[in-house]
């Protein structure tokens, strides 16, 4: 390596809030030799490595919410993602092109480009003792494993960067090949395995340097890449016989291997066992002095909730400090819930969840909507009158759907909706809620072209619950930073590789039991055989993978997943297609609101698995070859 080569200079800000604890290189500095003379400037190094994290609490920047299916934008309201969503992605300029660093993706290859130049030189730092050398090292390869991890799972087999390529290369050894998906997974599966003993087991100092990489981040993102690698996508795929590079390697092997999903279940174990260890656990709210009256209802949604939205909580084992989420409530939140707040600039209030991702929480029995045999699934559009009994979900006197009643938690906590209570703004008071008016002509109707939800739902899961209103022109948003991996997730990718290498067992009901415990639910054993017209379902393999599925598209909705989830499980195509419905908005009447009024028809289709490589780099690299249907 040329130490007097350029350094690429990212400009980057670790915060907890506003506090800032790793700045950038100098603009004015140019040479390896001073980027690394000293640790303060090798620490900014280190802060260049982190900076590339995609900042996902921007909508805009983060596909898995409008890239897929489970949010959706009004037609005049279009970004990158909903290009990709309505079917716009292309070859010639890609959308989210990670490879290249375009349209609203990161540079990935610059990122890796980057870590390797910070291991190749951290080691001639001369004030920095052994044991920290080797701790930095071990972040940065996490960080080197990360954005190999994301390219693979957004562009299959990738080249994989071991360092990086002499500025001597001749042309044809800087034209590289892009390797078997097995061998991406294998080699980050290696460099998480490197970094481990190095890293620091705790999380940083809170006041300082939260957001850094520590050993349980290390060990659930291993978790994470391995039961990618065990899923339908990339284990013994046939639909990919055939796709090989220049040199006739395939990419995709044939053969299904169950040793996959073993070692899958062992990493994620591994992750929790250190985790429970570290004090980690889901998280639970506890009222304070500005709670008055609250019920165990609003507690039971506000630990779903607040388990994403509340800082550095205790289910939280890595959340992005570069990416905070002021943007993303802005949109999640609706324009008024009352006349003083008609006018508002913010929030815009024009994500939208549609009717089939609404479908997908439980009953209050905790078993599918279509499955409880007590639950009026027919009459699920009838309009129905809120009363005393649900008065801490929808407002007493309110007519609404019958959709909205008798439903889940974590229903109520997620979503806001046309007649349901929206806890907090300012009114900490279960007998002073605000709820949502949601018809044309009411507060919170539509409005405009632009600043509505064109389903009649909103995720207000995305919103800390204490936000409040200045006046119209001023929101105060709780700014956290976005969560990359939660524990409920490792419990759910735990349960999921148990079952899929063992089948059914008490070890997989627990794990699923302790995030429904928290949503007040009963049990899956309890549940399915009490109230579902197919009891015995949990019992299989196949059935209890259904129940698995769609708990982790229930407690992890709005977090990113189901886009890069319903691909692994090779189900998008069913899944994704499904029409996009939500209430008729443009009504003023509850019998005028209340229909199901189709919005758009997403077609998934095979191609669509793998993004595009943009056809200039084929041209510029005649070694690379394009992914199937492009």
């Amino acid at each position: 390596m040329n130490r007097k080569a350029l350094i690429v200079i990212v400009s980057v800000v670790f915060t907890t809030g506003c506090n800032k604890y790793i700045d950038v290189v100098p603009d004015n500095v140019a040479t390896l030799e001073y980027a690394f003379r000293m640790r303060t400037t090798a620490e900014k190094y280190l802060a260049t490595c982190y900076s590339f994290i995609p900042d996902l609490g921007n909508v805009s920047n983060n596909v898995g919410l409008f890239g897929g299916d489970e949010l959706w934008v009004n037609t005049g309201l279009n970004n990158n993602a909903t290009r990709i969503a309505r079917g716009g992605q292309n070859a010639n300029n890609p959308y989210f092109d990670y490879w290249n660093g375009r349209n609203n993706g990161t540079a990935m290859w610059t990122a890796i480009s980057q870590c390797n130049i910070f291991l190749e030189n951290i080691g001639s730092v001369p004030d920095m003792t052994e044991a920290e050398i080797k701790q930095w090292i071990a972040e940065v390869k996490v960080l080197k494993a990360f954005y190999h991890f994301w390219l693979l799972r957004m562009y299959g087999p990738i080249p994989i960067m071991r360092e990086n390529i002499p500025i001597s290369a001749s042309g044809e050894e800087v034209r590289v090949f892009r390797q078997p998906v097995d061998d991406g997974f294998d080699y980050n599966g290696e460099v998480l395995d490197e970094a481990k003993p190095d890293l620091l087991p705790e999380v940083y100092d809170p006041n300082s340097q939260l957001g850094r990489i520590t050993t349980p981040i290390a060990l659930g993102l291993k978790a994470r890449v391995l039961v990618f690698a065990a899923s339908p996508l990339f284990n013994g795929n046939p639909d990919y016989i055939g796709f090989t590079g220049k040199d006739g390697v395939p990419f995709f092997s044939e053969t299904f291997s169950i040793e996959k999903w073993e070692k899958a279940a062992a990493a994620a174990k591994e992750a929790i066992d250190l985790a429970h260890t570290l004090g980690y656990k889901l998280y639970q709210f506890e009222p304070g002095l500005q709670e008055r009256n609250i019920s165990d209802t609003t507690i039971t949604q506000l630990n779903y909730r607040n388990a994403f939205t509340e800082r550095w909580n205790s289910g939280i084992i890595w959340a992005n400090t570069n990416s905070l989420t002021d943007n993303v409530q802005w949109y999640s939140t609706p324009r008024a819930f009352e006349p003083s707040m008609v006018g508002w600039q913010y929030p815009r209030g024009y994500s939208s969840v549609p009717m089939k991702i609404a479908s997908l929480f439980y009953t209050q029995n905790g078993v599918p909507i279509e499955e409880d045999h007590t639950w009026d699934y027919n009459g699920r559009f009838d309009l129905r009158v809120g009363t005393a009994a649900e008065r801490y979900n929808i407002k007493e006197g309110y007519t609404t759907a019958s959709f909205n009643f008798e439903r889940e938690n974590r229903f109520y906590a997620a979503l806001g909706f046309d007649g349901g209570i929206w806890y907090g703004l300012g009114r900490y008071d279960d007998n002073n809620a605000f709820w949502f008016e949601g018809k044309l002509g009411q507060y919170g109707g539509k409005t405009g072209i632009s600043w509505y939800s064109v389903t009649g739902y909103y995720p207000k899961k995305h919103n800390h619950y204490t936000n409040t209103a200045v006046d119209r022109s001023t929101w105060n948003s709780i700014s956290y930073p976005w969560p990359m991996l939660r524990l409920a997730d490792l419990y759910l990718l735990y349960a999921e590789a148990m079952n899929e290498a063992y089948g059914p067992s008490e070890e997989v009901y627990h794990y699923l039991n302790l995030i429904r415990e928290k949503a007040d639910l009963p049990t899956v054993q309890y549940a399915w055989e009490n109230f579902s017209r197919n009891p015995g379902k949990y019992t299989l393999k196949e059935g209890l993978r259904d129940i698995i599925r769609r708990e982790r598209s229930i407690e992890l909705a709005f977090e990113g997943h189901r886009i890069w989830d319903v691909r692994r499980w090779k189900t998008a195509p069913e899944e994704v297609s499904k029409p996009i419905t939500g209430w008729d908005v443009d009504q003023e009447t509850e019998e005028g609101y209340y229909r199901e009024r189709f919005i758009f028809r997403p077609e998934f289709g095979f191609r669509d698995y793998f993004w595009p490589i943009r056809e200039q780099d084929l041209i510029v690299n005649k070694n690379l070859v394009q992914n199937p249907g492009w």
